[in-house]
């Protein structure tokens, strides 16, 4: 188990769950090299805001925040947060991300992450239904008003039944 899951598990005894998604991701060095911070988690978990501040630590060669910067500060947020708000019975991953830049980012960013309940009730359904599914979070990094977009990634995520999934890699194991 990762040092992170320990802490998801142990930390909420000491702390509101949306307290330690915050810091957690702030504070841990994996995230605050990306330079991004998360601003805002509501208490159920189900938007998280995510500030990107220009720097000198993210700025590149002609002056504007760093593409590597802007991926990395959005990247681990919905798989994170899809984590912790379907429950253990599922195995998230995420399998895949298109990064689309509009336009040089000279001024901080923001990006708004979002989940409802009917998304999180079509998920579960679905992964009863065919055991494993994918879905694809896009996440935009605008400016502080949202009006002017500077870049859009999309994030394909796998879901699976958690007992689906242990049987399906012990089969992977027998074959190889």
């Amino acid at each position: 188990m990762s040092v992170y899951k320990k802490i998801a598990k142990i930390g909420p005894r000491f702390f509101a769950r949306n307290t330690l998604f915050k810091y957690g991701f702030n504070y841990s060095p994996m995230y605050r090299r990306s330079t991004g911070r998360i601003v805002q988690v509501s208490k159920d978990l189900m938007h998280i805001r995510v500030k990107l501040p220009i720097s000198w630590k993210n700025r590149n060669y002609v002056n504007s925040i760093f593409g590597g910067s802007m991926f990395s500060s959005v990247d681990p947020i919905p798989m994170v947060q899809l984590i912790n708000l379907i429950g253990e019975d599922y195995v998230v991953w995420d399998k895949s991300a298109e990064i689309s830049f509009r336009r040089p980012a000279k001024e901080s960013l923001f990006a708004d992450f979002r989940y409802t309940d009917e998304e999180l009730q079509q998920i579960k359904d679905k992964v009863v239904r065919e055991n494993e599914i994918e879905i694809v979070k896009t996440t935009r990094l605008t400016d502080s008003e949202g009006k002017r977009l500077y870049c859009e990634v999309k994030k394909t995520i796998y879901i699976a039944d958690k007992a689906f999934y242990k049987q399906k890699m012990n089969k992977a194991r027998q074959t190889s």
